[in-house]
Parts: structure tokens; C-alpha cells; sequence
């Protein structure tokens, strides 16, 4: 297998590391439900919170076995497939390889939780979203979905740019 197909799961590990301390910080640090800092006059805040389902809590009211198989075994077998897709495929870029390598970290991190944390997903950054979209602050997040909008956005912009090469 060539270097340059594993050097950005690199990445994978980094994101995942930094997710887990973070949260790591967050549990021992501050009581859950408690905001532990507000920064910028409470435009950021950093808050302990946990969330037994998927973004925007999605899924909260699912009982346990259906989260099991839908949060969990479907999340993990995803993440399995693109990953073997990942190490054996020579059809991505440069880019999309560390892009999709973030995206690992972040999925892996979560997912981690959702095995091993049984309170939930550890959330923590909290931002003040001023009734754009009905919310006043947006949804609870953590690093690993951060890492996961970030790296999809920057794999989209990877996939348009190869395409737009292929198309020249």
C-alpha cells in the first residue's frame, strides 16, 4: 500500500484525539448542564451537555435498540466501508484523501461515545445563532461534528475542483 494512501489517516487519529480530550476536559472540569465559560458577551459558550441521538437531537425519543442499530451499528458499518474503500481505491486526490481523513476522526470520535459513554454524546460548544432559522443558539456540538461539516465542505470543494480539472 502506498504512503501516500495512509499518511492522512495521520489526520484521522489527530481529530479523534482532540475530540476525545476536549470532552475529556469538559466532563472533569464542568457539572453537566452547566455553561463552564461564555466568551464574546455569550455569543460562545462552553457547556457540558450529552445527546443520546444525532444532530439537533434527532432521534432523542427513539427507543434504546432502534439508536442501537441506527446511531451506532449503521454509523460503524459506514465508517468500516469507507475506510476500506479509502485504503483501497487510487481514485481520490491528494485533497479529498486528508478530507475524508477528517471526516474518519470526527465519525470515529462520536461513535466512540455512542459506545463507550453511555450518558451520550459529549457536546460542549454552544453559539448564539440570533433567531436565524428559529434558533436562538444553534444546536450543542463537539470537535467531532465540527470536524465532519468542515472536512464534507472541504471534500465537496475537492470534488468540484477535480472535476472542473477533469472537464479542462
Amino acid at each position: 500500500m502506498r504512503l501516500r494512501k495512509v499518511i492522512p489517516l495521520s489526520l484521522t487519529l489527530v481529530v479523534f484525539f482532540l475530540d476525545q480530550f476536549t470532552k475529556y476536559l469538559v466532563v472533569k472540569n464542568i457539572p453537566y448542564h452547566t455553561v463552564g465559560k461564555s466568551f464574546l458577551g455569550g455569543f460562545l459558550r462552553i457547556i457540558h451537555t450529552r445527546n443520546l441521538a444525532v444532530a439537533f437531537s434527532m432521534g432523542d425519543s427513539l427507543t434504546s435498540p432502534v439508536r442501537l442499530v441506527l446511531f451506532t451499528i449503521v454509523p460503524a458499518a459506514v465508517l468500516l466501508l469507507i475506510l476500506i474503500y479509502f485504503l483501497k481505491s487510487s481514485d481520490f486526490s491528494s485533497l479529498q484523501r486528508w478530507a475524508i481523513a477528517g471526516i474518519l476522526g470526527g465519525g470515529i470520535g462520536n461513535l466512540f461515545d455512542r459506545i463507550f459513554k453511555p450518558l451520550g454524546v459529549v457536546d460542549f460548544i454552544d453559539v448564539k445563532f440570533y433567531g436565524i432559522l428559529g434558533f436562538e443558539r444553534w444546536p450543542t456540538f463537539n470537535v467531532a461534528d465540527a470536524s465532519v461539516v468542515i472536512f464534507s465542505i472541504l471534500l465537496l470543494i475537492a470534488y468540484i475542483l477535480e472535476e472542473k480539472k477533469k472537464n479542462e
